[in-house]
């Protein structure tokens, strides 16, 4: 798959938790939101410091 289109997913799914934290009425509900929010988070974090790390690998110099 390819990376935008992964992002675009887990963006998507992160706005949905957002949403869904958002309306959670129990505990319960609130802390089951909140971890999928935390590991989406982390997950696209790991994705944007790999294209971080890319782009300083880079030599733009060269085109």
């Amino acid at each position: 798959m390819e990376t935008e289109k992964i992002m675009d997913s887990m963006s998507t799914e992160l706005s949905g938790a957002l949403k869904g934290l958002a309306k959670a009425k129990t505990i319960e509900e609130k802390v089951a939101y909140s971890q999928v929010v935390r590991n989406l988070s982390e997950s696209m974090g790991v994705f944007l410091n790999l294209a971080a790390d890319g782009m300083m690998d880079y030599d733009f110099e060269d085109d």
